[in-house]
């Protein structure tokens, strides 16, 4: 069963006396450090409109599906979690179905920070039990009914420095030019997010591009697709965004002539392109995102190898981001030497590789990130980002391409009130992993403590340009 209580402050740190005191005092170093968060998936309208959060049940359970999946593994159906549509309970009796099936989040990330959240946020103080569940509740709802717990009241307690959220490339950014002039504390800025504008298999293709090539004048060619797209990414650099993320299945790269790019171009707009026609265009366009990275210096992030709605019902019934992604096996080194081939030596080109396959940290992205400048090795990611994940990471990166040649931590997360707990999770994971590194004399302690205060500020601002 999870308890409730408040932050211990050896939680995640190593078990070793000796140890642990190195590692306590590394994490004190940088437990309030400002956060920077540049990759998540909060909408920048949440900040902008400032309104209450809704109720518990909407806010920790119908739109994570981290905490849906598990759910409906033990055989809760979406419907009755109210995702999607078809919502078949109300907002109370989702908090009791969570309570209910609360041990099965033990020892899991979720776990981890749905208790941060409510403990640590929210100032729940008891156990969230199918007895409790109710109190816990009318707790939460108080809170959240509170002015010191609107978005912007806890986007300042929480130290936000940098906020990146993910946008679509024709996207006003309406709410980022107001966030700009409201005076926050803290910069939320936008992110370029071409995927559905760059794959000819993705629903709508032919429809977005049209969109696209009519919002910014350009010709229907593939001359003026290119000129579009480079349009609205210097819109977005105009509007604060420093980083353009790709989510592609395969890290594939591949340089074509024009003849060549413009006939795929005209498969892919009449929507006839089949699944090689597609691959090979996405790989065009990776290698194109690339180049307009080097011209316009925005920061390229590939988050590569998810298969996205494995399951088709639950897709037609309830739509993407409901639980069914699933890893895949991934591997950079041969789809990536194109792209590499070409830019992998500019000097302002900054390309940070993500992946859900722990198998290429060592084999893969360790060796590419230790000699290629231009390329950095991303955090854990997704189902990556836990406590023991996060030390493997650095086991399996550190003694190819250091500390220096990773992202620093991303949260990758659409729940704003986990932010906090997932990047003190990453400080504590990296104070752990520091300290042994001390123990074991691989390390002096003042080298240790350069780095960890480094791994919060340093290294982040220079791998996303900040």
């Amino acid at each position: 069963m999870l308890g409730l209580q408040r932050r211990d402050p050896d939680r995640l740190l190593p078990a070793d006396p000796e140890t642990r005191a190195v590692a306590r005092d590394l994490y004190r170093r940088v437990a309030d450090r400002p956060i920077l968060s540049p990759h998540s998936h909060v909408p920048a309208e949440l900040l902008a409109q400032d309104e209450p959060f809704g109720n518990p049940a909407e806010l920790f359970v119908v739109r994570d599906h981290y905490v849906t999946r598990l759910l409906h593994a033990e055989g809760v159906g979406l419907d009755v979690l109210g995702v999607g549509s078809e919502r078949s309970a109300e907002p109370r009796e989702i908090w009791r179905t969570l309570a209910r099936h609360w041990h099965l989040f033990a020892g899991t990330a979720s776990g981890y920070w749905l208790q941060e959240e409510l403990s640590e946020v929210l100032e729940v103080d008891e156990q969230l039990t199918e007895e409790s569940a109710d109190r816990v509740y009318d707790h939460i709802a108080d809170r959240l009914a509170r002015p010191e717990f609107r978005p912007r009241a806890l986007f300042e307690r929480f130290g936000i420095e940098v906020l990146a959220t993910t946008d679509d490339p024709l996207d006003d950014l309406t709410h980022h030019r107001a966030l700009a002039e409201a005076g926050l504390p803290g910069r939320v800025v936008p992110t370029f997010r071409p995927d559905a504008y760059l794959d000819p298999s993705a629903p709508g293709f032919p429809e977005r591009v049209e969109r696209l090539l009519a919002a910014t004048g350009s010709a229907a060619t593939f001359a003026g697709y290119l000129a579009a797209l480079e349009d609205r990414r210097a819109y977005f650099v105009d509007h604060g965004a420093f980083s353009a993320d790709h989510g592609v299945v395969e890290p594939l790269s591949a340089e074509l002539d024009a003849v060549e790019a413009e006939r795929l171009f005209r498969v892919a707009l009449s929507g006839d392109a089949d699944t090689d026609t597609a691959r090979l265009f996405r790989a065009h366009m990776l290698l194109q995102m690339a180049r307009m990275s080097v011209e316009d210096g925005l920061v390229m992030t590939v988050h590569a190898g998810v298969f996205r709605n494995h399951s088709t019902a639950t897709f037609q019934r309830y739509g993407a981001d409901t639980g069914h992604d699933v890893p895949l096996p991934t591997t950079f080194v041969e789809g990536l030497r194109p792209l590499l081939e070409r830019y992998g030596l500019e000097p302002d080109f900054n390309l940070v590789l993500f992946t859900v396959d722990e198998t290429t940290f060592s084999r893969e992205l360790a060796p590419l990130a230790g000699f290629y400048p231009s390329v950095y090795v991303g955090a854990p990611w997704w189902f990556l980002d836990a406590p023991d994940s996060i030390a493997r990471f650095r086991s399996a990166v550190t003694e190819t391409a250091g500390f220096y040649r990773t992202s620093g931590f991303i949260d990758d997360t659409r729940a704003f009130l986990s932010i906090p707990a997932r990047h003190d999770t990453a400080r504590r994971a990296d104070s752990a992993f520091l300290a042994r590194l001390v123990r074991e004399g691989r390390l002096t302690v003042s080298t240790a403590e350069q780095i960890a205060d480094d791994l919060v500020d340093s290294i982040p601002r220079r791998a996303f340009k900040l």
